[in-house]
């Protein structure tokens, strides 16, 4: 046998170990790209300003935004699936879709889209940013020179009821909802929509641990599906300013123990405050009357919580309908929330007598006071008896569950799971028939079934994209 010199043989090893040293550090491995502009003492690619012209991320960098960030009119910002964006606390970052721009934001179902705080896991809480804004030039009933809530510049609303502002679909937003300033009803939600019109495409959007709304629609008529409210601190789904777009398929699950001072509603909606007087186009028209069907709003299975161990205030109503309104909601289930139905105010009560205001297929359950009447005096006044009489009509095909009788829902077992929920029906429901699509449920937006509720006993649209513990999740 041939012997090697020992030196050879000593710089041989040394040669294999320097190689095998090499293939353990990866560094044969890609090149990180470039970040393409200044980052945060994370690495994250910082956004502040304005974004004045076409601009595509990468998903293969991370993002923060600082101060309001606007995407100014004429330009399309881009979003690829699984770019993940966070929202930064001191200077409450905040993604603002101003009118005439667009944001291109498509996820898949194993690859979404993710807004959420700039914070480290375990340490994440309602409102550490902003949120995302959309507007729009679609109509609404304020004047076209009035501004958004929060000290947002951008002024919104026009003619076009089937304006454009882009995609957000497959996409999750977590720990928005902060007040931009000290003014009244300054908050950002989790989703803010002013204006946005009907050529705008909203489909697959969770909404986790706002501050304040989960969703909210100033005016417009942009159309909706597949959206999930987790956890929120102020209402689930809130319409004003004269919104009139259709939304089906929506889930709320709330922590009972967490609400908001003003009073926490699964279904929050407005005309405008005081709702009149209604006198035309800008000024007070449209009515705000936006179409549900197919809605799923959960609290509790236990006694309704009426005071809170923490939060700032507590739950109020299932649907709060006020000002004017002529909202309509169809086959949809309520459950846990203080108070059912609250019809409020003589402008409402009217927008229900003349059909304008409809519900039908609704299942109010586990609720103290399940219908009622408030502020109904003077001219036009109504009362309890009057809600019930109305809500029981022959043809409406809705219910009232005491929580005794819950049961019989035949919910899934884990449905209030706070970090784990799964919401298809057990094959012994009465949730699974009864849906009534008539009226105005039966423009062809809507998908129609059997069941009522956002969940059938087979199709789970929240697998895969969605997040019940954004709180350890390591982005």
């Amino acid at each position: 046998m041939k012997r090697f010199p020992k030196l050879m043989l000593l710089g041989l090893l040394s040669m294999a170990a320097a190689l095998s040293s090499c293939e353990d550090n990866n560094d044969n491995g890609p090149t990180p790209p470039t970040p393409s502009g200044p980052t945060d003492s994370a690495g994250r690619v910082i956004l502040t300003g304005e974004i004045t012209s076409n601009r595509t991320l990468s998903a293969n960098e991370k993002y923060l935004l600082q101060g309001n960030v606007y995407v100014t009119s004429g330009n399309t910002l881009t979003i690829p699936a699984g770019t993940k964006i966070f929202g930064d606390q001191a200077t409450k970052g905040t993604l603002i879709i101003e009118r005439g721009a667009k944001i291109m934001a498509e996820g898949t179902q194993n690859n979404p889209i993710i807004f959420t705080s700039a914070k480290a896991p375990g340490s994440r809480n309602y409102g550490d940013w902003g949120g995302v804004v959309l507007v729009g030039a679609a109509p609404t009933n304020r004047a076209l020179t009035f501004l958004p809530e929060g000290g947002i510049r951008s002024l919104f609303g026009g003619t076009n009821a089937a304006d454009n502002s882009g995609i957000l679909k497959y996409a999750r937003i977590e720990y928005a909802g902060v007040p931009l300033s000290t003014d009244p009803n300054s908050e950002i939600n989790g989703l803010t929509l002013y204006g946005v019109g009907s050529g705008t495409t909203l489909d697959y959007i969770q909404v986790s641990y706002s501050g304040d709304d989960a969703f909210e629609w100033f005016g417009g008529t942009a159309n909706a599906k597949h959206l999930v409210a987790f956890r929120n601190w102020d209402d689930d789904f809130d319409t004003d300013y004269g919104f009139t777009g259709k939304i089906q398929y929506g889930v709320s699950l709330r922590d009972p123990q967490y609400a908001d001072q003003s009073g926490s509603n699964g279904f929050e909606s407005d005309n405008f405050n005081p709702g009149t007087p209604a006198n035309g186009t800008n000024d007070g028209l449209p009515l705000t009357a936006p179409v549900f069907s197919n809605m799923s709003v959960f609290v509790t299975a236990g006694a309704p919580v009426t005071t809170q161990q923490s939060g700032s205030g507590s739950y109020q109503s299932a649907l709060h309908l006020r000002r004017n309104t002529s909202t309509s909601v169809y086959n949809s289930v309520f459950v846990g929330q203080p108070e059912g139905l609250r019809l409020d105010g003589t402008t409402t009560w009217a927008n229900a007598q003349a059909g304008g205001l409809n519900l039908a297929g609704i299942v109010l359950a586990n609720n103290n006071t399940p219908l009622r009447s408030a502020n109904g005096t003077g001219t036009g006044a109504f009362t309890d008896a009057d809600v019930q009489g109305w809500f029981n009509a022959s043809g409406k095909n809705n219910s009232v569950v005491t929580g005794a009788n819950l049961s019989t829902l035949g919910l899934n077992t884990n449905n209030f799971n706070l970090s784990a929920p799964n919401f298809l029906l057990q094959s012994s429901s009465s949730l699974l028939t009864g849906a009534v699509f008539t009226g105005k449920a039966s423009d062809a937006f809507f998908t129609q079934g059997t069941f009522r509720g956002a969940f059938n006993g087979t199709d789970n649209w929240t697998q895969g994209w969605t997040n019940f513990d954004p709180q350890n999740t390591a982005y």
